[in-house]
């Protein structure tokens, strides 16, 4: 196995499969490395790689070299992809290295992977690797070559224990056999392998390093406002990070529809006037009601996108299970529609039993009369008066009408209801999806 680039990443990946019994190959243009490393010693500071290498290199299943002769079977691209100027990704290295190894694929008859570990963005495996190694070989990606994304989750002065111990292992590949390839490397590391595509993988490793960013840019607004305040900013989080059922969960991680409702927006404003009565300035916090403002519009973007003046509105209230309709995104949405000439008809059984008996019946009669009078009485009524069809909230019964929907209406869903999109209708579109 041939690994290109003996940086952070390449090194410690090169160490610890070495360390899982697998013959390695670094390959690196710097020949202070491929010294250290013949030497037994860590061309960089890494609590535990010393004797990684050092056991590597006694054992015989770690080598070093400016060139190589043999790919072996699979091969590593692990060199770094540094910003330019202008804060786009820089591909130099990896275009380079994945023209070295199209031209010894040229050569080469055996069954070979080509195993990215380099972080790069969705499609650059595709778009940018694979007609490389394509033109330069002569040969065919997913017949006659693989190709992976095995993007990397290791953290500095921790790497080596996170090699071993991931939360997954995430392999995406152009076909099985590429998948099943990479795949057997980590059969020594306790760790799930989430299969995926090669996008996928791609965009999982920068989804998960701008959450990072964001929590620690949270954790620092809160701490600003809870000093502010006098309040033990350590102690809240402390607290706050118990919670495994909301903050720390996949709950609200699902990208769809914009935040609604009684609290998020009512508290979130409270926080930001109260950080200006103490002359601070939160960005991240700050932000948020205006993002989640511009997904309203982005889903009224893809209704008059779709050019249709009858629109259907399934669902009223901010979210399922309930009738709630202050603060509602889909009732913002419902109004810019108005405002801009569409033919409405609304449905959605809680909000009209609650427009009967309901807590919310004072609110619906005073604050929104012209959109209660927009409601009709059932899913069907909605799709006889409608050209667009928007969901905005997943039951049973709108997931049944959406199965069986004609395909001359456009749906525009907010929650995705249908799991397997393959399934979905005709002339279907989602929000985030």
């Amino acid at each position: 196995m041939t690994i290109f680039g003996l940086g952070y990443v390449g090194c410690v990946t090169s160490a610890c499969l070495a360390e899982c019994g697998h013959e390695i190959t670094g390959i690196d243009v710097d020949a202070n490395k491929i010294a250290l490393i013949k030497s037994g010693r860590s061309p960089l500071i890494e609590p535990g790689l010393d004797d990684l290498i050092s056991k590597g290199i006694a054992a015989g299943r770690l080598t070093a070299a400016q060139d190589f002769t043999d790919l072996g079977d699979i091969s590593f691209i692990s060199v770094g992809t540094p910003s330019n100027p202008n804060g786009s990704l820089c591909l130099d290295h990896v275009v380079r290295v994945a023209a070295r190894i199209g031209d010894a694929l040229k050569h080469r008859d055996a069954y070979h992977v080509v195993n990215v570990r380099s972080t790069v963005l969705p499609g650059t495996v595709e778009n940018v690797v694979m007609p490389i190694l394509q033109e330069r070989s002569g040969k065919t990606a997913g017949k006659d070559f693989g190709l992976c994304m095995n993007p990397e989750f290791l953290r500095e002065t921790t790497a080596v224990h996170d090699f071993h111990h991931p939360p997954f292992t995430v392999v995406g590949g152009i076909d099985d056999r590429s998948i099943d390839t990479v795949s057997r490397l980590y059969e020594k590391v306790e760790a799930p392998i989430e299969r995926t595509s090669l996008a996928v993988a791609e965009m999982i490793k920068y989804t998960c390093n701008a959450f990072h960013a964001l929590k620690v840019v949270f954790g620092n607004e809160i701490g600003l406002l809870a000093k502010s305040l006098n309040v033990d900013s350590h102690r809240v989080m402390d607290v706050f990070c118990k919670d495994g059922k909301l903050n720390l969960s996949p709950y609200y991680l699902k990208p769809g529809f914009a935040f609604g409702g009684s609290c998020l927006p009512k508290d979130l404003r409270a926080m930001l006037h109260k950080s200006k009565q103490h002359d601070l300035e939160l960005p991240m916090l700050n932000s948020l009601l205006d993002s989640n403002r511009r997904q309203i519009e982005h889903a009224f973007n893809l209704v008059t996108k779709a050019g249709r003046k009858k629109v259907g509105v399934l669902g009223l209230s901010f979210k399922a299970g309930t009738d709630d309709l202050r603060e509602s995104p889909i009732v913002i949405l419902i109004e810019m529609l108005i405002g801009k000439g569409y033919n409405l008809a609304i449905y959605d059984e809680e909000v009209s039993l609650s427009k009967l008996i309901g807590a919310n019946r004072r609110f619906i009669e005073s604050t929104i009369p012209h959109i209660s009078s927009l409601m009709v009485g059932s899913v069907s009524e909605v799709f006889e008066r409608s050209e667009v069809i928007i969901v905005s909230k997943k039951n049973k019964e709108f997931q049944d009408a959406l199965a069986a929907a004609p395909s001359d209406k456009k749906v525009i869903d907010l929650v995705r209801i249908p799991k397997d999109l393959s399934k979905a209708p005709a002339n279907y579109e989602g929000i985030c999806w």
